[in-house]
């Protein structure tokens, strides 16, 4: 998510993305490490399976997750993506407290809902230059 925030932001907008992307980065690295290196358990949960990694620090983990993902969305300098990374603030602990509650795939569907955002993103008329 920092790549392409910082690949599509305008290049003012560009030197407060490296702070996520570095986030990101870390992140990736402990979580392919626990996933290479530690057993992934599985177990029902109510209606739904949990799969779990032991990862060391995993607030830590989270709270870096979470920056690289919301915070390039937040800082990325575009109206569209920050109102993006907003709803995905608010959609990423209502997901967590549904599937707690033993609703599946409630990431999924917030996803395909939050997509809708994206595709207004890609699709906006391209920028006219201004006349001067």
């Amino acid at each position: 998510m920092p790549a392409g925030v910082l690949l599509a932001a305008a290049p003012e907008a560009r030197r407060r993305l490296w702070g996520p992307l570095a986030a990101g980065l870390a992140t990736a690295v402990v979580l392919s490490y626990c996933l290479a290196t530690r057993p992934v358990t599985a177990e029902i949960r109510g209606h739904t399976i949990g799969y779990g990694v032991n990862v060391p620090w995993m607030t830590l983990v989270l709270t870096g997750y979470l920056f690289a993902t919301l915070g390039s969305l937040l800082l990325g300098g575009d109206r569209r993506l920050r109102t993006l990374g907003l709803v995905l603030a608010v959609g990423a602990p209502a997901c967590s407290a549904l599937w707690r509650l033993e609703f599946a795939s409630t990431w999924c569907a917030f996803a395909a809902v939050a997509s809708l955002l994206v595709l207004g993103w890609v699709r906006r008329p391209p920028a006219t230059p201004a006349v001067t």
